[in-house]
């Protein structure tokens, strides 16, 4: 059996065409930008699977540019777009294998991240994450939730939905796949990170935990009255190369969330050709209709604040109207100004009058 070399900066979990490649292919690490818009309302941050690249992963084969820098800015252009990279390689040849483990890399894409959001911290976050990306993704969320600096665990605060494209939830048989790969092609002194390997086992530990973790956080936030994360599940359709699906739909979908089939391998299914591709539509339908809600609460919010200022103003100067008829308008307990009060604040208890204002009285 012979195998075809993988390209350049091609990947492992997107591409079985060939083995050496891929060892040799140094990981581009970090957040880099596809796309900053000046009145950005959403962060979208891409983040990649097993031995995945930063850019590549997200690149049709033919393309010089992955899908989120060539498609989506026309389509929203109100979101800054965002990929992070991290070496998640799992077979090492001449080149030295990483020793990282999920809980390295979840921590590197949280303290990343809020790096880059210093001007924004408020900004709303949707997560894209392919295969090991999305266990990537939810261990940093948990990592957020206790972390005591304010600065990294204002990231969980913000995020708003997580769309996962086939990630192994409850394990998959990626598990095997660096093992299997270097006995067929007999590379017998490559080295395998087995930190990465083993999480992928469905008996894991550190897989129950961050599920578990997760399911709990989940939870929390909808017992507190929070509110809760946005979450769509992806499902590769097609197998690999002829063998079964990567990551089943049994692994790959949250029980109680919305769950769409990507006609397309585990590989594919996070690559796009073009605007008209199904899985592309689909993509984009998930994150229009989480913007959608994003610039709703956005308005939402500001009506609310403008409502409770209404009410305040209004429960002020009836109280001081009442006062007024009464024959002693101190014991009335309002608000009673004597003289002007021009771009001013007045506060009497949990009453305020706010902005350009002048009272006058005799």
């Amino acid at each position: 059996m012979t195998f075809k070399l993988w390209k350049e900066g091609r990947s492992f979990s997107d591409s079985w065409k060939g083995t050496k490649g891929v060892l040799e292919t140094k990981p581009k690490c970090g957040i880099k930008f596809l796309h900053e818009p000046p009145n950005a309302i959403v962060d979208l941050v891409f983040v990649h699977g097993i031995t995945g690249h930063r850019d590549h992963t997200w690149s049709a084969d033919h393309n010089s540019e992955p899908w989120p820098k060539l498609m989506l800015p026309p389509r929203i252009p109100e979101a800054r777009i965002l990929t992070f990279g991290y070496d998640a390689s799992v077979i090492g040849f001449r080149r030295g294998i990483s020793g990282n483990t999920i809980g390295d890399h979840s921590n590197n894409l949280l303290s990343a991240l809020s790096r880059v959001r210093c001007d924004a911290e408020l900004r709303p976050i949707i997560f894209v994450a392919h295969s090991l990306g999305g266990l990537v993704v939810k261990d940093a969320l948990l990592s957020s939730r206790t972390s005591p600096e304010p600065h990294l665990r204002r990231i969980l605060d913000c995020v708003h939905a997580l769309l996962f494209l086939g990630t192994p939830h409850y394990g998959a048989d990626m598990a095997d796949i660096g093992q299997r790969l270097v006995g067929l092609a007999g590379l017998t002194t490559a080295k395998t990170n087995q930190k990465i390997v083993r999480v992928l086992r469905k008996d894991s530990e550190v897989l129950s935990r961050i599920q578990k973790g997760f399911h709990e956080l989940l939870r929390s936030q909808h017992k507190d009255g929070t509110r809760t994360i946005e979450i769509t599940c992806c499902y590769e359709e097609l197998p690999l190369m002829g063998m079964s699906e990567i990551v089943p739909s049994e692994s790959a979908i949250l029980h109680g969330y919305p769950a769409i089939g990507i006609h397309a391998d585990h590989r594919g299914m996070a690559r796009f050709a073009s605007a008209e591709d199904p899985g592309f539509i689909s993509v984009l339908g998930e994150l229009r209709r989480w913007i959608g809600q994003i610039e709703y609460d956005e308005g939402k919010g500001d009506k609310e604040v403008w409502d409770i200022e209404k009410k305040r103003n209004r429960d002020a100067l009836d109280g001081w109207a009442d006062g007024k008829r009464g024959d002693d308008c101190e014991g009335a307990g309002a608000i009673t100004i004597w003289g002007n009060a021009t771009k001013s604040v007045i506060t009497n208890g949990n009453q305020i009058i706010q902005g350009n204002l002048i009272f006058g009285g005799s």
